[in-house]
């Protein structure tokens, strides 16, 4: 097989996380999403038990996404006694700020070959595939896993049960503008052992 690595090399180097301020109000195309999704499908994953699950939102899904995550918030943090409208009118805002929305969801091996961290592994893999593919079509995008990401009450709307996870949220749109970002040198986190 061959490739263009230097096609590759900087597609890897320019990819970015791209905040939902930076869209515009343009939509992506759904043959995009498939593509990353189908690119997703290929990330490494022990035994073959394929773990990510996603639920894509767009159109007036975006606002069934908003309503639902902003809801569940209110409900859980007045009994807390620690709900801020600040936080609540955000997360009705959000979504609406994306072309399309993924949830990404982790779904458990039910024979639990796998050790847990493997399975997230797995899932961060795929969303860094669907994170290259968008860079590649120039379509922004980053993971989010604040709002309602770590409450357990969460996961029945996203098909998850009690021994999955609900890892976040991949936010796209059409990017204003792409991001110039600069990284330390990798010399500083490597050690060579020859």
């Amino acid at each position: 097989m061959k490739f263009n690595t230097d096609e590759f090399n900087h597609l890897v180097k320019h990819r970015r996380s791209i905040n939902t301020n930076m869209f515009t109000e343009e939509s992506v195309d759904d043959e995009i999403i498939k593509q990353m999704l189908e690119n997703a499908a290929w990330a490494p994953t022990h035994k073959l038990t394929e773990p990510w699950r996603f639920i894509v939102f767009s159109g007036d899904g975006l606002m069934k996404l908003a309503n639902f995550q902003a809801d569940l918030y209110k409900r859980i943090h007045e009994k807390k006694g620690s709900f801020k409208e600040e936080k609540y009118l955000m997360l009705l805002k959000k979504p609406l700020m994306a072309s399309h929305v993924i949830a990404i969801g982790m779904k458990r091996d039910t024979m639990n070959r796998i050790p847990d961290i493997e399975e997230i592994e797995a899932v961060a893999c795929a969303v860094q595939n669907m994170s290259l593919t968008a860079t590649a079509y120039g379509v922004g995008c980053y993971w989010g896993s604040g709002g309602i990401t770590y409450i357990e009450e969460a996961k029945e709307f996203f098909g998850l049960s009690e021994n999955d996870k609900l890892l976040g949220f991949l936010f796209i749109g059409v990017p204003k503008l792409w991001p110039i970002v600069k990284r330390r040198s990798i010399k500083d986190k490597v050690s060579w052992i020859n």
